[in-house]
């Protein structure tokens, strides 16, 4: 039976998306759990005079935040760009309360999501090998996974951790490239997606900042699993193109009314990873790699002889 004092605080990260922000809020307050939850709000400021109103705009959603425990709000006066805002933020909230649930701007959250995470991370708090509860899973087959699994990739779309995990975070591309093996190189990328240890070389060379892939190496480093359900209980709204890192793509989104509203959950028996889970996983990114190919040489195609050829 999870206590007011077991709960979580959740941090928000946010910026210049209004309309986002307000949709992220109001599914956040509809969670029954809301109330006696400490919600802190992290605001960068603009990054340029172009974004300055879409940053008040959001500021001016964040001051008249209600249906929470308490809000507390830290308003930056510089930008300093979303990898480190979340990367101090998370910092300073776990290390206040010890465990912490993340969200962006753009996540909209299930009624039952803050139960589902508040659940894991009472559930697993004293387990090391656990270092990450996520909230959202890939669009694929759940026949014959139980209601979550454990495998080695971390989701960042509503998440969570304990102080005692996030402390290890680092972000030092440079000694992955020249530490690691390229056995463990390619079990990092999912056993070779191609989507994963890409990133941590564009981290490298400037071509992204980003913060995730980092987290995601510091629990593979040490051994760690994550918990994911098997059904989401959130909805990433931001990839519309309106996001820092998103394109303007739904091949990664669920159906709002499709999330999960579960309150009841039978946990994995052993905290291993899911060969079930892992392989759907990696069939579904293997289906989006070829539908890019066709796409691509559909566009090819129609420019050179006007017409699709698949």
């Amino acid at each position: 039976m999870l206590t007011q004092k077991s709960l979580a605080p959740v941090v928000l990260f946010v910026y210049a998306r209004a309309d986002h922000t307000q949709r992220t809020l109001t599914a956040l307050a509809a969670n029954p759990e809301a109330i006696d939850t400490d919600l802190i709000i992290y605001a960068d400021a603009a990054r340029d005079d172009k974004d300055a109103v879409k940053v008040q705009s959001v500021r001016d959603v964040i001051s008249n935040v209600n249906g929470f425990k308490s809000v507390t709000l830290h308003l930056r006066e510089q930008n300093i760009g979303l990898a480190r805002n979340i990367i101090e933020g998370v910092s300073n909230v776990a290390q206040q309360y010890g465990r912490v649930i993340v969200l962006e701007d753009d996540i909209v959250t299930s009624p039952a999501f803050l139960g589902f995470m508040n659940a894991a991370l009472e559930k697993y708090k004293t387990e090391p090998k656990v270092w990450h509860i996520s909230g959202w899973n890939y669009p694929i087959e759940t026949d014959g996974l139980d209601d979550a699994f454990f495998w080695r990739l971390m989701n960042c779309w509503g998440w969570a951790t304990w102080a005692d995990r996030w402390q290890h975070f680092n972000k030092e591309p440079q000694r992955l490239i020249d530490s690691w093996s390229d056995k463990q190189k390619h079990n990092f990328d999912l056993d070779g997606t191609g989507v994963f240890w890409s990133q941590v070389t564009n981290n490298k060379i400037g071509k992204i900042n980003t913060w995730a892939i980092f987290w995601y190496a510091t629990i593979y480093e040490n051994g760690g699993v994550c918990l994911n359900p098997s059904k989401s209980y959130v909805d990433n709204i931001g990839l519309d193109g309106s996001g820092v890192h998103c394109g303007n793509s739904k091949t990664l989104t669920t159906v709002q009314n499709q999330l999960c509203i579960t309150s009841q959950w039978t946990w994995p028996l052993e905290m291993v990873e899911s060969p079930q889970a892992v392989e759907a996983i990696k069939l579904y990114y293997k289906k989006q790699q070829k539908s890019f190919i066709v796409r691509a040489t559909n566009k090819l195609a129609r420019l050179l002889i006007g017409k699709n050829i698949f």
